[in-house]
């Protein structure tokens, strides 16, 4: 499975910046554009491209990533 953690404190910048010096590899973020189109913005640690991902292929799209 894939281990998962919800963080609705600070900022989103602030957030990023947390989550990359723990070490997490993909940042999943739910926004208020969710709420209509149905998708999330996966951001890569790495790279730090994001990039909006509906939310019924979000699973695999991750798994792909990780795996």
């Amino acid at each position: 499975g894939i281990i998962s953690e919800i963080d609705i404190t600070q900022s989103i910048g602030k957030r990023y910046r947390r989550f990359d010096e723990i070490g997490t590899p993909y940042c999943v973020t739910v926004d208020f554009d969710t709420l209509e189109d149905k998708k999330v913005t996966v951001r890569d640690r790495d790279t730090m491209k994001q990039e909006r991902v509906a939310l019924t292929g979000l699973g695999k799209y991750l798994k792909e990533k990780v795996f």
